[in-house]
């Protein structure tokens, strides 16, 4: 077999290896990209309020860490 019988027709769409290599880098360059974009969020970003509040709400959460049980949590008459 020589090389010309090989080759592919005039009028056949061949992908090659470079383009290949292209997408990839691009693939690579927004991985990247996003876990960077992903870390600087988390420095301007706070958390949600929410989490925030749920944490002060819990029952004995005023009372600190040594309170024992039923300290720290209003009882009702």
């Amino acid at each position: 077999m020589t090389f010309l019988a090989a080759a592919p027709a005039a009028d056949t769409v061949v992908t090659g290896g470079l383009a290949f290599l292209v997408v990839a880098g691009m693939g690579l360059a927004l991985f990247f990209l996003l876990r960077s974009m992903n870390k600087q969020l988390r420095k301007v970003v706070p958390g949600p309020k929410w989490r925030e509040q749920g944490r002060d709400d819990r029952p004995g959460a005023a009372a600190g860490p040594d309170a024992g049980p039923g300290q720290g949590t209003s009882t009702r008459p």
